[in-house]
């Protein structure tokens, strides 16, 4: 058994708060990993802006304003420049990112890495080739976020689903772009069809509030189309999103440049939906083509794609089980296994 110490200086989130309300796919993720971590038996403990000491699921929660303890066998540092020197007795220090990695070029957090070396955890290849050969660090690691076993352990029927796609993400990715396109391009091919859209503010909390206005004017453009099938549900808890997903037919989303791995996509891809991509960021590491999904450059291609997978039962069902049988064999316990492998 190793100790090991994750430490966030980001928005303020707690034990209990992925059970309760949405969140943003960095804070799951290091939820997510923590818990992994306890469950194959180590001492593991959060450091955070959480407001009170307490426990859950095996994870040792504890204020920022309560301090670091002298040692322990692995140190993560998620993120903040701040946190990269926070435990120098720390037998390894990790520092895990989870945007591209040219933010790293500023002299806080060059000045850190190359003093202290730690290795940087990337999320997949198109992630670690953000960050220049030339720049400071150690070992530069590939992990992959894991899936949570809600989703990858969901039972899931086989059963034809209705025309349904389904936005999970963050409304500054493309939703803009995306109701237009279903308005213009696929509602037409597929006129009985909706778009549900599971998206807003609330999900990034602080963070956030600062890009809430420009939020609200995509998803008030969204709300303008509601005769062209586009339905506001705003974001919801994991547990009804895992619902929700049941019965989604397809996942259109065209990518982010400032995305790394996209955990939407990977849970959609967990619960048998396929889905339409665009060679944009990461998002073509997430689907196999033309198995569980399409990557479709084109804005036509992408609407013809989207479309075909709505109104085509026996592809749907093609893609869908092939969704199920390759996309559920990476969660938080084989990513926790590959954090294990960097304790020294």
């Amino acid at each position: 058994m190793a100790t090991i110490v994750l430490a966030d200086g980001g928005i303020e989130f707690d034990g209990f708060t992925l059970e309760h309300r949405p969140l943003g796919g960095a804070e799951t993720a290091f939820i997510s990993l923590a818990e992994a971590l306890a469950e194959r038996g180590h001492d593991v403990r959060i450091i955070n802006k959480c407001g009170e000491p307490h426990e859950n699921n095996g994870v040792k929660w504890r204020p920022l304003s309560d301090g670091f303890p002298d040692t322990a066998d692995l140190y993560i540092a998620n993120r903040g420049f701040e946190l990269m020197g926070c435990m120098p007795r720390a037998k390894r220090t990790i520092f895990w990112i989870h945007n591209p990695a040219k933010y790293l070029l500023k002299w806080r957090y060059l000045s850190r890495l190359w003093k202290i070396k730690p290795a940087i955890v990337f999320s997949g290849q198109h992630h670690l080739l953000t960050y220049p050969r030339w720049a400071p660090c150690g070992d530069r690691v590939i992990i992959p976020y894991g899936i949570e076993k809600r989703f990858m352990n969901a039972e899931v029927g086989d059963e034809i689903r209705k025309k349904r796609a389904i936005f999970t993400s963050n409304p500054l990715r493309s939703l803009d772009w995306l109701v237009n396109l279903w308005a213009e391009k696929i509602h037409p091919l597929s006129p009985d069809a909706e778009l549900h859209v599971f998206a807003g503010p609330q999900t990034y909390g602080s963070a956030g509030d600062e890009k809430a206005q420009r939020m609200k004017v995509i998803l008030d453009q969204a709300e303008t189309l509601r005769d062209k099938g586009v339905v506001l549900r705003g974001p919801v808890p994991k547990s009804q999103l895992l619902d929700e997903m049941r019965h989604a037919r397809v996942m259109p989303y065209r990518g982010d440049v400032g995305e790394t791995f996209c955990l939407a996509l990977g849970e959609a891809q967990a619960m048998g939906i396929p889905c339409v991509v665009q060679d944009v960021g990461c998002v073509t590491e997430r689907i196999v083509d033309d198995k569980t999904g399409f990557v479709a450059n084109d804005d036509d291609l992408f609407a013809k794609r989207t479309a075909e997978i709505l109104n085509d039962d026996d592809l749907w069902e093609k893609q869908h089980k092939a969704c199920l049988e390759n996309q559920r064999s990476w969660g938080w316990a084989q990513a926790a296994e590959a954090f294990e492998e960097l304790i020294p």
